[in-house]
């Protein structure tokens, strides 16, 4: 952890990633000529050859896209669970569709200005040349070893380096140059079938008709008001709605005396319909029992150290607020050796009706990609991993920008909370500790700069042209 957030400013653009191997490939694509759009594929397609664990071909991609003449779009890379039910209790039960490859392919298509074997060149140059393994890397394939070794990756490489150790990727080097040329091919050719082969090899039901039948959606955004302008979210399966319920409300009543209190206790009672997000923007109207006085704790949230989150900006006004992830730490833990790369878990999202677990459903999804445009029209895009927490993480950021003063690095420097299980995690020295406890949180300290308190991306477009800001917390790096 640094002792600061980081901001940074851009001629052409700025890009804020989960790791600076993200923000290097990023800037490459704005120098190559791109835009937001094609720096953030491609910071993004970096982040998968150095966090594996966090993100990866094999996994998801959310995010929105704000156009310079304030037209604002949501894309939903994220796949479906298996046409056949799957029996529980194998890792391979666990893998929905992987979505990511489609989201770049129709991103970049959409909104653009290179080809995508333009904005992938980045990646596989790093894949191919090799890159130092990052200690978070190396410290989640420690955690995970014995997982991995069970999904067929005891041949992967990265088992037997430590961080710092040169690691060079050609099976992934080569899926990435693949998809750069014909993208569709890893639906429907070769690495479809070498996904479907490792699924089915650890219990899961994976068909090629899956994956052929896979595309990427287009949903339309979910917009509230919040100070004088907009908070849009992204719509469902994404959790991105209990984010504007919170926000909702507290635009519409205020923040009382406690405000801190009062955030835990909105964002906490809007992930009481966390299972009817399909609901989206109905939701809006659903009331929010609120005490503002006393802590319900309430919490049912829980806390990963997965995804990815990019955030980049263009001169031309263009933003992008995006998302990657594998779900939990290496996901699945199903190797694709073929490809060089690992298979999703979000299955693990299912649960209870109307969210439980069906042949061709989207289960609830983590990510949480927002944008928040201005009163006069300004954009700024704010996204963090952490699971549950993301959406408590982007209100208190939200508050902090709101009540405290608009300063995006003080926003990010800012002692945070988090709801889990029946405790609220608070970092040391928060402000409003004291109150919380009080007011009969239960509270759990724990250091300042904790990852369980995510780790955000920002950027935006001002007066002085496209910024980017990223968090304190873990290996977040900002370029412009």
């Amino acid at each position: 952890m640094r002792s600061r957030a980081t901001f940074a400013r851009g001629v052409d653009g700025a890009v804020a990633a989960a790791h600076p191997i993200g923000v290097a490939a990023g800037l490459e694509s704005f120098r190559r000529g791109g835009n937001a759009v094609d720096a953030a594929v491609s910071a993004q397609a970096a982040l998968t050859v150095a966090l594996p664990h966090a993100c990866g071909l094999g996994g998801d991609g959310l995010a929105l896209v704000a156009l310079s003449d304030g037209t604002i779009h949501a894309i939903h890379g994220a796949g479906a669970a298996p046409m056949i039910a799957p029996s529980p209790g194998r890792p391979g039960a666990t893998v929905t569709i992987p979505g990511l490859v489609d989201a770049w392919s129709a991103l970049v298509g959409r909104h653009g200005r290179l080809k995508l074997t333009d904005d992938l060149a980045a990646a596989v140059r790093l894949a191919a040349d090799g890159i130092r393994v990052p200690a978070s890397t190396a410290a989640a394939v420690d955690r995970h070893r014995a997982r991995l070794i069970q999904g067929g990756a005891d041949g992967w490489e990265l088992l037997s380096l430590e961080a710092g150790d040169r690691w060079v990727q050609p099976a992934l080097a080569g899926s990435l140059k693949a998809i750069g040329n014909d993208p569709r091919a890893f639906y429907e050719g070769a690495p479809a079938r070498a996904i479907v082969r490792a699924v089915g090899d650890h219990g899961g039901t994976l068909t090629g008709n899956d994956l052929a039948d896979h595309a990427t959606t287009w949903p339309e955004p979910i917009a509230t008001s919040w100070n004088g302008g907009t908070l849009v979210v992204q719509p469902p399966m994404s959790q991105g709605v209990l984010l504007a319920m919170a926000a909702r409300w507290i635009d519409r009543h205020g923040p009382g005396q406690a405000r801190d209190h009062t955030a835990a206790e909105a964002i906490a009672a809007a992930f009481a319909h966390r299972g009817r997000i399909a609901s989206g923007r109905a939701l809006l109207d659903e009331p929010l029992e609120i005490d503002p006085e006393r802590a319900s704790n309430r919490w049912a949230a829980r806390s990963h150290l997965h995804t990815a989150g990019v955030a980049a900006s263009d001169r031309t006004g263009k933003v992008v607020s995006s998302l990657v992830s594998v779900f939990d730490e290496f996901g699945s833990g199903v190797f694709v050796p073929e490809g060089g790369f690992v298979l999703n878990d979000r299955a693990e999202g299912f649960t209870d009706a109307p969210n439980d677990l069906r042949p061709g459903a989207l289960p609830v999804h983590t990510l949480a990609p927002a944008l928040r445009v201005h009163h006069d029209g300004r954009v700024s895009g704010l996204a963090t991993p952490g699971a549950d927490g993301q959406v408590q993480t982007l209100l208190q950021v939200l508050l902090s920008m709101r009540f405290d003063r608009p300063d995006i690095v003080a926003a990010l420097e800012r002692p945070r909370w988090r709801g889990e299980h029946d405790d609220l995690l608070i970092e040391r020295g928060h402000p409003a500790a004291e109150d919380l406890e009080l007011r009969g949180h239960r509270l759990k300290v724990v250091d300042h700069g904790d990852p369980r308190f995510g780790a955000v991306v920002a950027a935006g477009v001002d007066d002085d042209g496209p910024w980017a800001a990223g968090d304190l917390r873990r290996e977040v790096a900002t370029g412009g």
